[in-house]
């Protein structure tokens, strides 16, 4: 049996932790945007000025702030989380955020830490922790409030930034801590319910990962139901209620972030690109890039590279 990482006596007064959570991610990040770091389940995110709403697939996920706030919009419903509040995320979805008060003096600080569903799954038999309620029906993304010990349990994860040599072998046991305390938060119920192998949530998920495994590949909608064993009208329903698109239209999107992907790391040719990701029609996957994007693939590729490169210089 994998034991928990005992956790302090007590955790540091909120408005310390924060402080000291807040020294460290800056410590840590490199440049405005997604920082990559050692321990793989955790990213950070820095923003010196206010952003404009970009697109982004998330994973299961918590996401909070420890400075500043940021709103995350999924279809027609927008969330917004910060030091109190967190952002639970159930599904690999289309969503797009936006930070509309930071500054170089005060940058906004965001953490995000991927949750893995295996160790959720290994938790709640050991734990025989009670069955969930119902959960509504509608998108598998909530806010609710961030407890001391989710937050203080993240920053000690974290904190194992600063000393290497102690990652391989105390973050698992700090990862499966984060997840006990936030499956015995008031999120946890959500995270209980997306266990159950016949809910739609794991139905639309298993849908999700056979999507991205053929991304570049056209499908018919009905083989892709009869893959998760459900109706093509329920598989369309039970979809969009989830992530707000279709199953069709959440493979396009996935194309237009791997071609943008693409685009920026290597600044291969568009049609090359295009074609890499399932478009045959290079002047249809124009539009609906610009669509996405705000810019054409040329021109927001370039302004992409353009900020990482200013971002790296100032940093």
């Amino acid at each position: 049996m994998v034991l928990l990482l005992p956790a302090p006596s007590e955790p540091l007064p909120k408005a310390r932790l924060l402080e000291e959570f807040v020294s460290l991610v800056r410590r840590h990040t490199s440049f405005d945007g997604e920082n990559l770091l050692a321990i793989p389940s955790l990213k950070f995110y820095r923003y010196a000025a206010p952003s404009k709403s970009e697109c982004q697939f998330t994973k299961v996920s918590l996401i909070f702030s420890v400075q500043g706030s940021k709103t995350v919009t999924v279809g027609d419903s927008s969330h917004t989380y910060d030091a109190e509040h967190c952002l639970l995320t159930l599904l690999d979805m289309p969503a797009s955020g936006h930070v509309e008060s930071a500054s170089p003096e005060r940058p906004t600080f965001c953490v995000a830490f991927e949750v893995d569903m295996k160790l959720v799954a290994d938790l709640v038999g050991l734990r025989e922790l009670p069955p969930p309620d119902e959960t509504p029906v509608g998108l598998e993304i909530s806010v609710g409030r961030l407890p001391l010990e989710v937050l203080d349990a993240v920053y000690r994860l974290a904190r194992l930034l600063d000393t290497p040599k102690h990652i391989a072998m105390l973050a698992p046991m700090l990862e499966r801590e984060i997840i006990y305390r936030l499956l015995m938060s008031q999120q946890g119920m959500r995270l209980r319910h997306a266990l159950l192998t016949e809910n739609r949530l794991s139905k639309v998920s298993k849908a999700i990962e056979w999507i991205k495994a053929r991304y570049d590949t056209a499908f018919r909608i009905d083989e892709l139901a009869a893959h998760v064993n459900m109706s093509t009208s329920s598989l369309h329903q039970h979809f969009k209620d989830a992530t707000t698109l279709s199953p069709l239209q959440f493979q396009k999107r996935l194309r237009l972030v791997a071609a943008r992907q693409q685009l920026i790391k290597r600044g291969s040719d568009v049609r090359v690109v295009a074609s890499a990701v399932g478009y045959d029609n290079l002047s249809q996957f124009h539009r609906e890039y610009k669509r996405l994007f705000g810019a054409p693939p040329i021109q927001d590729a370039s302004r992409q590279r353009s900020n990482f490169s200013s971002n790296m210089q100032a940093s």
